[in-house]
């Protein structure tokens, strides 16, 4: 399954998931304790082309008037980042929809010599949801267990670019015992960003 819709406020959202790999290894990552969401089979046998996820997206992209495209599942969607731009670009060329990526924020990290954002803004990109999940690198090291070292500043200047990029951006951090969201907002607020709070579901173990 390349996709999943969700009913929002706002109206319904498509959510592409076009990669399990993921450069941090949170403990509470959900993908650690179901095999998806809503009903949806998130765990790939293997990762969809760029092709085979446009033409899924024929199939449904004028069914219904989609609030969001949101590139988000059970992966980092900066690990497959050419094929991330591949679909979005054939998505934008149809008038009226909005893309955004969810993403941890290490593009740069996993994408060396590229200027991620401008990439990411040159295409259509319209949005971008940064899960930032801690208010300082130690936190951060604990909780999201990420692969590469300093990943937790380089999280924060993508958040950074992203703003100054005009791209509509946001954080986003779990309400965890370990994360002090007041101090999270704080960073949102002093980059001039929004803030949003993600509610942790116990109970997997």
């Amino acid at each position: 399954m390349y996709w999943l819709s969700t009913e929002q406020a706002h109206g319904l959202d498509l959510y592409l998931n076009i990669t399990n790999r993921c450069s941090n290894n949170c403990y509470f990552c959900l993908r650690k304790f179901r095999n998806g969401v809503g009903g949806f089979n998130l765990k790939l046998r293997k990762e969809p082309t760029s092709s085979q996820v446009v033409t899924e997206l024929q199939k449904i992209i004028n069914r219904r008037p989609w609030h969001e495209i949101v590139f988000c599942g059970f992966g980092e969607p900066l690990e497959r980042m050419d094929s991330l731009l591949e679909v979005a670009g054939w998505v934008k060329k149809y008038p009226g929809h909005t893309v955004r990526v969810d993403t941890n924020g290490q593009g740069y990290l996993l994408n060396k010599r590229r200027d991620v954002v401008k990439e990411l803004k040159d295409t259509g990109i319209d949005n971008v949801s940064v899960s930032v999940n801690a208010h300082d690198e130690a936190t951060y090291d604990q909780v999201c267990k990420p692969t590469f070292n300093d990943a937790f500043d380089n999280v924060l200047e993508f958040v950074r670019k992203a703003k100054k990029a005009q791209l509509d951006t946001e954080i986003t951090a779990v309400a965890l015992p370990e994360i002090d969201i007041p101090k999270v907002k704080a960073i949102a607020d002093a980059v001039g960003v929004g803030f949003r709070v993600r509610q942790y579901v116990p109970g997997f173990w």
